[in-house]
């Protein structure tokens, strides 16, 4: 008999998925190519992993359902010369981590510890997942066009 994971299992899975293809939309790529700009408003790969890491990973799960006082950033998508690209994968995969310990420990229908104002009206936990989700999504997609318009490759996604 194979038993349904529940609910925040059935989340996780999905919103893992969407951060496994951002990191394999990645690899191989080399520190030249992690920083050259995609588009005409500088928009690179390692900016949008250092806006995944700031800006929806620890301000979703961290700040918003935990409560947690973090530091936000306004430039995340603006990766400074000095900062080395391994430092903000490093970065994300550690606010993936944190923001899993957080998922495992808040019941889906609590509301959020802290809430941006103005803002939009407060979402339960689930809904915040479900936003993460969707957003990394979006992301991983555009990650994929800069990736075939660096080196011409893609990443499959089979569903």
């Amino acid at each position: 008999m194979i038993s349904e994971p529940g609910e925040l299992d059935t989340l996780r899975r999905y919103l893992t998925w969407q951060r496994e293809h951002i990191l394999g939309a990645l690899d191989g790529l080399t520190d030249e190519q992690l920083r050259a700009p995609a588009l005409p408003s500088g928009w690179s790969p390692i900016g949008l992993v250092a806006h995944l890491a700031l800006d929806v990973e620890r301000f979703w799960f961290r700040a918003v359902v935990a409560g947690e006082t973090v530091e936000l950033s306004e430039t995340a998508w603006q990766v400074p010369a000095e900062t080395p690209t391994a430092d903000v994968i490093a970065l994300y995969r550690d606010e993936i981590a944190r923001a899993d310990a957080i998922m495992a420990a808040t019941p889906l229908d609590a509301e959020p510890s802290w809430w941006p104002e103005p803002g939009p009206p407060p979402r339960v936990h689930r809904a915040t997942i479900l936003h993460v989700t969707v957003e990394t999504a979006t992301h991983a997609g555009h990650l994929d066009v800069a990736r075939e318009l660096l080196d011409g490759k893609s990443w499959l996604v089979l569903t």
